[in-house]
């Protein structure tokens, strides 16, 4: 009787019941948007950083993630290789050999990230062919390279173009060679875009004289959920006294604490806006309390009880918040979908200025459930909170003053 009471009482004022319905869903719609961009965006600098750099698992010899030389390459057995490809959940184990050497075209010169590389298990780390923006691939037996684009930029160089490259190979030994730029590639990372270069693996460890050695295996899994698991499998397969496994978040501790601050910035974003949100609702109910004054009067005096009257107007606001929180939450899905699927790209002159700074021009979404579901539990908490008021005020209400004020 006193839902259907309640359910009744909201549509008597059906404009202030609208205009109320829109105001919160805006502001979960508003919400939600804030919070799905901000953990797009840890998304992308994580997927950018993890599966770029170092895969969601690493395995190296002991001492390399402190001293990363070639020094300190190790050879890699083909049981291990065969173990960690047997684990559950591991979508590739991906060779990789890494280090550094001076490029040079024409009189231009600049220190580079050279990647030796398998092109077909790369595909499932960095998925380098689709990042090809000119030129061809490359194939494991090829003696040609991939080189970034802001690379090629800086050089004065493109595709077809013979690059040199000079370093230090595996115990000191001089490294030197000439290689046929095959293709140019972009990543999300510009500061990497700027200065990597793809080599086979083969000629990379011709290059650097490391015959059969590498610097890390990454492997990849489908979810980083799997991470736990896939580290205890891989642990029981490697010999801990040369070779050590490690997860993204032990080889990347700034990135984790980057975002963690921002997190916190985020948060205090989301308090204002919630804060402007509560005084917005604040007001509505306000508003509904002071315009049925006289009502609330009348009903005390013909002997209504006070805890009837105030149950009814919670049920009310419990029933305007419910469908407000749903109506924002239906608003907010299409709109946070789509963003997903169409990130918002900068325009050129903005992304100049952003990639100065090592910044991915792009603003991107997230389409995590808890985007939709912790601001709609949120705006519908702060309703229940709200309430507080007009219990409060019929509580103190004295009949024959309330009909008075009322009129």
């Amino acid at each position: 009787m006193l839902f259907k009471l309640a359910w009744r009482n909201i549509w008597r004022n059906k404009k202030r019941t609208v205009i109320t319905i829109v105001s919160i869903a805006f502001a979960v719609v508003l919400s939600s948007i804030m919070r799905s961009m901000q953990l797009g965006s840890y998304e992308r600098m994580i997927d950018n950083s993890v599966k770029f750099y170092t895969g969601y698992i690493q395995i190296h010899k002991n001492g390399y993630w402190d001293e990363q030389t070639l020094n300190n390459a190790f050879m890699p057995s083909d049981t291990l290789i065969d173990g960690l490809a047997g684990i559950p959940d591991v979508e590739a184990v991906v060779p990789r050999l890494e280090s550094f050497a001076l490029a040079s075209f024409g009189t231009q010169t600049k220190g580079t990230l050279v990647i030796g590389m398998d092109p077909e298990k790369e595909a499932f780390l960095t998925n380098i062919d689709s990042r090809i923006v000119e030129g061809s691939p490359v194939n494991i037996d090829d003696q040609s390279v991939l080189i970034g684009k802001g690379l090629a930029d800086y050089l004065k160089m493109s595709v077809g173009d013979t690059i040199v490259l000079i370093g230090q190979g595996y115990h000191g030994v001089n490294a030197a060679g000439k290689y046929l730029v095959s293709g140019l590639v972009e990543f999300g990372l510009p500061q990497l875009t700027n200065q990597v270069v793809f080599m086979p693996m083969p000629a990379a460890q011709y290059f650097y004289g490391a015959d059969g050695l590498l610097t890390a295996i990454s492997i990849v899994t489908t979810h980083p959920r799997h991470v736990p698991n896939i580290m205890k499998g891989g642990g029981e397969l490697i010999d801990e006294g040369k070779l050590e496994i490690m997860d993204w978040r032990t080889m990347m501790p700034e990135l984790i604490q980057g975002i963690e601050i921002d997190n916190v910035s985020g948060q205090i974003m989301l308090m204002m806006l919630y804060i402007v949100i509560g005084f917005g609702m604040f007001g509505t109910f306000l508003m509904m309390t002071m315009e049925r004054l006289y009502e609330f009067g009348v009903l005390l005096a013909v002997g209504m009880r006070r805890f009837r009257i105030q149950l009814v107007v919670f049920l009310e606001i419990v029933l305007l918040s419910l469908i407000s929180v749903l109506v924002g939450f239906a608003l907010s899905m299409p709109v946070i979908s789509y963003l997903y699927f169409h990130p918002i790209q900068l325009p050129g002159e903005y992304k100049e200025a952003f990639e100065k700074f090592g910044i991915e021009a792009i603003y991107v979404f997230s389409i995590q459930p808890v985007v939709f579901t912790s601001q709609a539990w949120v705006v519908f908490f702060m309703a229940l909170i709200l309430s507080a008021y007009p219990m409060y005020r019929i509580w103190k209400l004295q009949p024959v003053e309330a009909m008075h004020e009322g009129r």
